[in-house]
């Protein structure tokens, strides 16, 4: 019997179909081949994807940790390297008491899980375009290039060939392209999974997971302590959030009946302004309506609501609590006043990725870098979106806000240097604040930076953090300066993860555009026993008027902290 001649697809169809072909093998190429090198808790790791279906954590000799992925097919293969020498400073464990130590280290990177799962997944696709960008380039070069060797009769002759041939050729390219992905993304023997764990896990993210090797004998030994520091530290924040929850209600409560009883009193001043008394009042002159309050916002002015955190040194848990502050306040920008970490190292991108992670959707985040802090961490805070202070004036949400990085960088076991003294920057952002004239706020690091600015008139506001002691609004120079304390709830001498050992702070201000200055400010505070409050809403006094004699007296240590400040933490100031 005669076989039927092919058909052959018309030419726009035949190159359509090539076109898709081609870029889903590049696509299935980018996917199995991404890799990402991140954190995973206090250690680097590397991130492959696979497509065993199972997330794999090698930890080289120990073993393997292996659990289903939630992604179906495609899983992920993590190699775990030694923790960086630069983190194994802060803390060596060199007695029980550091072990301990290093377990709250531990539970400080994996409190929150979801902050590392989406990092790594971001980064994962990131690289995955890449890849599938260069392959689709590496096909067009490679194409041009065998076009202009094969001559026109030679691809007269491929083409007459191919054409009949589109869709098989096509699907022979995928083909070949998953199996050779796969290949590449999957090297876990069948007879490498694990078997199950003791019940250790139970209740926790991990629950289900398969261990092997020495592994399996260590999380039998130390797990248990690990997960129950974790499910403390789990309780402990959900029983702060409870009370701050209970607290904001009962405060909002009181300034719904606040604001009630002023209502009704400017209403009855205004029907006697009208002449008409109040009920059961007697006739008499009526009294001058009450001027309204200098804090209050003009009618058609609505304020702009910032919410101040500050040295938190990588204590993630307090990000959710820091989210239902500043989304139940509805605030229009976020500031951080610095060391987001405890020693700027790259593992530390979870700190930075956690408290990016607390600002509501569609927020910004202005952040003035700390000594604890480094580039590294700059550049995380670029990529996640913030914007990082470097000595300019931005705009953000109708704020004009000036500040820079601290002059001083600190290494937990290397000291303290500095790239700049702190007279020279603070001379430096004084002149920027007077050149540019329209500056609303230095945010700072370090109070005592802002000395000259303060000084010259330039600057009426100013917030700083590091000294973990809060300093209310107080005149100072020809402005105001505000010293927030730790939002980490820092305490001498102890770890600023886990449960809280000291008050944790953060605070609320509101910038008033037809005044032109800052006119309230509020403090939330989180304590050691889980309880919390919510102040009330206080004036920020008005910048101080230039004497008349235009000098104004400059400090003689500049660069030093306020007066009475007494620095705390493990991580110093």
């Amino acid at each position: 019997m005669t076989r039927p001649p092919r058909r052959t697809p018309p030419r726009p169809l035949r190159w359509t179909v090539a076109t898709v072909g081609a870029f889903l093998a590049c696509l299935l190429f980018g996917i199995t081949t991404a890799t990402a090198d991140l954190s995973l808790g206090p250690h680097t790791a590397r991130y492959e994807i696979s497509l065993g279906g199972e997330v794999t954590v090698d930890l080289g000799p120990l073993g393997t940790l292996q659990i289903d992925s939630p992604a179906g097919p495609l899983g992920v293969d993590v190699t775990v390297s030694e923790i960086p020498a630069d983190l194994t400073e802060i803390d060596r464990a060199t007695t029980l008491d550091g072990l301990q130590r290093d377990l709250q280290s531990y539970l400080q990177f994996f409190g929150d899980p979801a902050t590392t799962v989406a990092s790594v997944v971001r980064a994962l696709v990131v690289d995955a375009v890449r890849r599938t960008l260069v392959a689709m380039a590496v096909v067009v070069v490679a194409g041009l290039g065998l076009r202009a060797l094969l001559g026109r009769a030679r691809r007269r002759e491929l083409s007459a060939w191919l054409a009949p041939r589109t869709a098989e050729v096509t699907v022979g390219v995928v083909v070949v392209a998953l199996v050779a992905g796969g290949l590449s993304a999957d090297d876990v023997e069948p007879g490498e999974r694990g078997v199950p764990t003791s019940p250790v896990f139970r209740g926790t993210a991990l629950e289900g997971a398969r261990i092997t090797g020495r592994l399996a004998g260590v999380i039998d030994t130390y797990g248990a302590e690990l997960v129950g520091l974790y499910r403390q530290n789990e309780k402990f924040y959900d029983d702060a959030r409870t009370s701050l929850v209970a607290a904001w209600q009962e405060r909002q409560a009181d300034e719904t009946q606040q604001a009630l009883r002023d209502a009704l009193a400017a209403g009855s001043g205004a029907l006697e302004a009208l002449g008409a008394p109040p009920a059961g009042a007697g006739a008499g002159p009526s009294p001058v309506p009450p001027s309204p309050s200098p804090s209050a916002p003009a009618p058609d002015e609505e304020p702009v609501r910032l919410l101040v955190i500050s040295d938190l040194h990588c204590n993630t848990s307090m990000a959710p609590l820091v989210r239902e502050v500043a989304t139940r306040a509805g605030i229009d920008v976020l500031l951080n006043a610095g060391d987001t970490t405890m020693n700027g190292t790259a593992v530390e991108k979870v700190c930075v990725d956690a408290f990016a992670s607390a600002r509501p959707s569609g927020v910004p985040m202005v952040v003035s870098d700390g000594n604890h802090d480094s580039q590294v961490v700059s550049q995380a805070e670029r990529a996640s979106g913030q914007t990082v202070l470097d000595g300019a004036v931005v705009e953000v949400a109708g704020v004009r806000i000036l500040g820079d990085r601290d002059p001083n960088e600190t290494r937990v076991g290397g000291g303290t240097s500095s790239v700049e003294s702190a007279v020279d920057e603070g001379r430096r952002l004084r002149d920027v604040a007077c050149d540019a004239g329209d500056v609303d706020l230095l945010l700072i690091h370090t109070p005592s930076v802002g000395d000259a600015a303060m000084h010259s008139g330039c600057v009426p506001f100013q917030v700083s953090g590091h000294t973990h002691t809060r300093y209310d609004p107080t005149a100072f120079g020809l402005g105001v300066r505000y010293v927030n304390g730790s939002t980490a709830g820092a305490a001498p001498n102890q770890p600023t993860v886990g449960p809280l050992h000291g008050t944790a702070e953060m605070t609320l201000l509101e910038f008033d555009p037809a005044q032109d200055r800052f006119t309230r400010w509020k403090l939330v505070e989180v304590r050691p026993d889980a309880t919390a409050s919510v102040g009330a809403w206080q004036d920020v006094p008005p910048p101080v008027a230039p004497p008349a004699s235009g000098i104004v007296p400059v400090p003689d240590a500049v660069g030093a902290a306020p007066s009475g400040a007494a620095p705390s933490g493990t991580a110093s100031p």
